[in-house]
C-alpha cells in the first residue's frame, strides 16, 4: 500500500529539509522506504531519518561486510557511524548520528 498524497509531501517536504544535497537516486530510495506501510504510524520527518540511516548504512558503509564478518548488529552499527556521519555530511544534511542515540 502507498501513503497517501498528503503523506507523501510531507516526506517529500522533511526529505528535502534532511539531506538538501543528496544524489537522486538515493533520496528515491530513502522517499519510498520512508512511504512503506510500517513506518506509516511515524511523523514524516522521522520515517525519512530511520530511512536516511538504513540506506546510508546498507548502501555507503562496511555494515554488511561487518554482518558478513560475524559482528552483532549493535556493534556493527556502531563501527560504521563515522561513515554514515561522512556520508550524511556530504549530502549536507541537518541532522547527524550521534553514537549515543539509542534504536537508529
Amino acid at each position: 500500500m502507498k501513503a497517501t498524497t498528503g503523506r507523501r509531501r510531507a516526506i517529500a517536504k522533511a526529505l528535502t529539509a534532511l539531506l538538501p544535497l543528496a544524489p537522486y537516486a538515493d533520496m528515491e530510495k530513502i522517499r519510498t522506504d520512508a512511504g512503506a506501510v510500517h513506518m506509516k504510524t511515524l511523523p514524516p520527518s522521522i520515517a525519512v531519518w530511520l530511512a536516511t540511516i538504513a540506506h546510508v548504512r546498507h548502501a555507503h558503509t562496511d555494515y554488511e561486510k561487518l554482518l558478513s564478518d560475524g559482528y552483532d548488529r549493535d556493534s556493527a552499527r556502531f563501527f560504521v557511524i563515522e561513515q554514515t556521519n561522512i556520508v550524511l555530511t556530504r549530502w549536507r544534511a541537518t541532522r547527524l548520528l550521534d553514537a549515543d542515540d539509542e534504536d537508529e
